[in-house]
């Protein structure tokens, strides 16, 4: 069995854990608290989980990337306290109890999605597969949640949420097992050198991260706005349930077509595609307005971040070539992680009407492309930024010839005696006006 292929069983025991959770919890009191009440404690406690985790994980990351198996114990710490957490809601499900619990199993969340994209690179023959197997990986957890959640909504009628989070349990202590095959390997043997670090503050690699930030925190300001938003409409819990599916299917499809994508634009194209989407469907749909306008929403930023993550890990391939992969994917998801989780909370601490949220997300998008359009070219001068295509693919942009015939000819046809004629601009006339009379040196003489 190849590596990627035990990442792969790994990942999609972990996601299916996932759904089985969300499964449970439609029908639990973390959906049934009065909402000013479910504000304060979801505000409380993302605070809580995700503070530490701002000043510890820059410190722990480069420790756990130099050490043998660092990636893969963080893998398999997840799976297990996962299986702890699982166990404690059932216990908790009708309490106040159960927010902490919830809470905790979202940062482990992410910094399981850290650490397996550290992972990656490490499982594939070559870095030109790495953006393949990002899309398959996320093809994945696509498909395994939408099979996951069947036997847990099954669960959920017959015994109740208990059911369904034992159910979750089980597929957690099987992701443990899968990890514990995972290869011990070393992310990162040494510290960034001067020629990683350069390439990973590359303008064009600043920017992307720049486009990805706010794409990742349109998924987490999006996600929460409408987990309290929809509960005050009619049917709320399973509208939010329906954008939770019409999310990871949306997702699915952005990891699907992606790759082929990337095959006839520029990645910053992608990017800029993505986050025109986002714009677009935030500002369309806040004037359509509506639930279905919400769920449609749910759908467009979760498949913009999607096509926007395998564009801007192909730009990271691309322009840092000398940086060691998975310590630059874990570094910049890292990032991305905490974006989300400030946005989750500022859309739990405001109380804007649906509409005014969905707007939030548009003008953050348009805005943001904004921004990059002028940065892009305040950087470039205007100019089209050449890039470098893989796969013996013409770079798009070819140079124009120059209209001056100026003797810029370079040094090999120098070499060869051709020499670029002043005059009109058109090259290799034997005669005509504008001609400078040369000398047998063939330098022109002054008049």
């Amino acid at each position: 069995m190849s590596r990627f292929t035990r990442l792969a069983i790994t990942h999609a025991l972990m996601m299916a854990g996932d759904a089985a959770m969300v499964v449970a919890l439609a029908d639990s009191f973390f959906f049934s608290v009065d909402l000013d009440s479910a504000r304060t404690q979801v505000m409380l406690f993302l605070a809580i989980s995700f503070a530490p985790f701002l000043f510890v994980a820059p410190l722990i990351g480069p420790l756990i990337d130099r050490a043998a198996g660092g990636r893969r114990l963080v893998i398999q710490l997840v799976a297990l306290v996962r299986v702890v957490l699982m166990l404690l809601m059932i216990q908790a499900i009708d309490g106040l109890g159960l927010f902490p619990l919830v809470f905790a199993s979202l940062v482990l969340q992410k910094g399981y999605v850290i650490s397996k994209s550290a992972l990656v690179p490490s499982t594939v023959r070559s870095e030109t597969e790495l953006v393949e197997a990002n899309s398959k990986l996320g093809l994945l957890s696509g498909l395994t949640g939408a099979v996951a959640v069947i036997p847990a909504g099954i669960l959920l009628q017959l015994i109740g949420p208990g059911g369904a989070l034992f159910y979750g349990a089980a597929l957690f202590g099987a992701a443990l097992v899968s990890a514990m095959r995972l290869p011990r390997e070393v992310v990162a043997d040494h510290a960034p050198d001067e020629e990683e670090e350069t390439q990973l503050h590359s303008p064009a690699l600043q920017l992307a991260s720049v486009a990805m930030t706010v794409l990742r925190a349109n998924v987490g300001f999006t996600f929460f706005h409408l987990a309290f938003w929809l509960r005050s409409q009619d049917s709320g819990t399973l509208l939010f349930g329906v954008a939770v599916g019409v999310s990871a299917l949306a997702t699915m499809v952005g990891n699907a077509i992606a790759p082929r994508l990337r095959d006839r634009v520029q990645e910053e194209t992608m990017l800029s595609v993505a986050l025109v989407l986002s714009a677009v469907a935030g500002v369309v749909l806040a004037i359509i307005g509506g639930s279905a306008a919400g769920v449609g929403l749910a759908a467009a930023v979760n498949f913009a971040a999607a096509i926007g993550r395998l564009s801007f890990e192909s730009i990271v391939q691309r322009d840092a070539p000398g940086a060691n992969q998975g310590r630059a994917f874990a570094s910049f998801e890292t990032r991305f992680q905490l974006v989300w989780a400030l946005a989750a909370f500022i859309a739990v601490a405001i109380r804007v009407p649906g509409e005014i949220g969905f707007l939030i997300v548009g003008i953050a998008a348009a805005g943001t492309l904004a921004n990059l359009r002028l940065g892009i070219a305040a950087r470039f001068g205007g100019a089209r930024r050449p890039t470098t295509r893989r796969r013996g693919r013409p770079t798009p942009g070819r140079k124009r010839p120059s209209t001056n015939a100026s003797v810029d000819r370079s040094a090999e046809q120098a070499g060869r005696g051709q020499v670029r004629r002043r005059g009109s601009g058109r090259p290799g006339r034997a005669t005509g006006r504008g001609r400078r009379p040369r000398s047998r040196s063939g330098r022109p003489r002054r008049r």
